[in-house]
């Protein structure tokens, strides 16, 4: 291609996934073609319409104080007819500012990372005359939401075998879709330090069994009482503990927490390094650090899922055999210590040797380009 192909990436900062997973495919395009730039455009804070603008807000105390409430939301809003509507209505009420914004960005293609994103963008596509394509990245693995099969768009490109299944139960063209494997940061993947080396890098004891306790990119979750109750459990074990953006969580460690063992950690730029320093991730059932650890080939201990959307990434750990799911602290400590013994280790990394694509990012960076590539072909 002689031109640069701009990609916008069509997304909402609910929780942090998304735009990882549109950073990761961005950095993906750059290492497969120079000849492309991108942008990020927080769709639901562009249409201006009030309640969707503070999505990204309410996100963060919808997944931590008042879990029922989104559960409910997502219950309530799971299916087809149901988001057909609510689409149309908000595109209706932001259509002026969200077609300025597309506009403005002026993108070769639009990719989508969020689901209630897609048909907002089938909906300006239409109405702007714009002839970009649209695909569709799904950054759920097995619950997803009905919002994420929308056959107007061009693409789907999805994780797993059990998303595959579900959206073209729920009217996704099977040739429009592809199964590609999670958009993982290449970071996790060209990373190449061995454990000893990352384990130096950060100032850690080699030799020590270690474990990566995360809660996300808000430090969701019963994480304070965890390490806590490690700390106490398994005095030997050396524990790495990222609290995310969570400030307060973290200064209430740093004061109750005795051991030197425990290394706290804020938010991270560099979890691929913790990760290759680390035997065992103990995260919650979000996609993302999920999918970073089992691309890392760590064993994941799974704590929680932080709405429905994230229950069947359980059965997907448990199903596969690549960790195990621990709700309370005494069933993380009891899961740490049957997963450090030997034999069990090496039969679960073994497991996860072909559980999950590497290069899930640089497929869809090549399906991505394919569709740009066959748009320039047809003009």
């Amino acid at each position: 291609m002689e031109a640069p192909v701009h990609v916008v990436f069509a997304l909402s900062d609910t929780g942090g996934g998304h735009r990882s997973a549109a950073v990761a495919i961005a950095a993906a395009l750059q290492e497969t073609s120079s000849e492309t730039s991108s942008s990020m455009l927080d769709v639901l804070i562009a249409t201006n319409v009030p309640f969707l603008r503070e999505s990204p807000r309410l996100y963060d105390s919808l997944s931590t104080r008042w879990l029922r409430l989104y559960d409910s939301a997502f219950q309530l809003t799971d299916g087809t007819m149901r988001v057909n509507l609510l689409s149309q209505l908000a595109y209706l009420l932001g259509r002026g500012k969200l077609n300025q914004a597309i506009r403005q960005a002026n993108p070769q293609i639009v990719v989508v990372t969020h689901p209630l994103v897609g048909r907002l963008m089938v909906a300006v596509r239409k109405a702007t005359g714009l002839a970009f394509p649209i695909v569709t990245v799904v950054t759920d693995l097995v619950s997803l939401h009905a919002a994420w099969t929308c056959p107007g768009v061009d693409l789907a490109l999805v994780p797993t075998e059990e998303s595959y299944t579900l959206m073209e139960r729920r009217g996704m063209p099977a040739e429009r879709m592809v199964q590609t494997g999670f958009p993982v940061h290449p970071k996790f993947v060209r990373y190449a330090c061995s454990q000893a080396e990352s384990r130096r890098e950060l100032g850690l004891h080699v030799g020590q069994t270690t474990v990566l306790v995360t809660g996300g990119g808000v430090g969701s979750g019963n994480l304070g009482e965890l390490v806590l109750h490690l700390e106490q459990q398994l005095p030997a074990c050396q524990v790495l503990v990222v609290t995310g953006k969570n400030k307060k969580l973290y200064q209430e460690l740093q004061s109750a927490v005795r051991s030197p063992l425990i290394k706290l950690y804020g938010f991270v730029d560099n979890m691929e390094v913790l990760m290759a320093a680390s035997d065992i991730v103990v995260t919650k059932a979000g996609p993302g650090t999920l999918m970073e650890a089992l691309v890392m080939r760590r064993p994941a201990i799974v704590t929680e899922a932080v709405g429905m959307q994230e229950r069947g990434n359980i059965d997907f750990v448990l199903g596969r055999g690549l960790g195990a799911f621990c709700p309370s602290p005494q069933q993380i400590v009891a899961a740490i210590n049957e997963l450090s013994q030997p034999e069990r280790y090496a039969a679960t990394v073994a497991r996860l040797e072909n559980a999950v694509p590497r290069d899930g990012s640089f497929q869809i960076a090549n399906h991505v380009l394919e569709q740009v590539a066959s748009m320039l072909r047809t003009a």
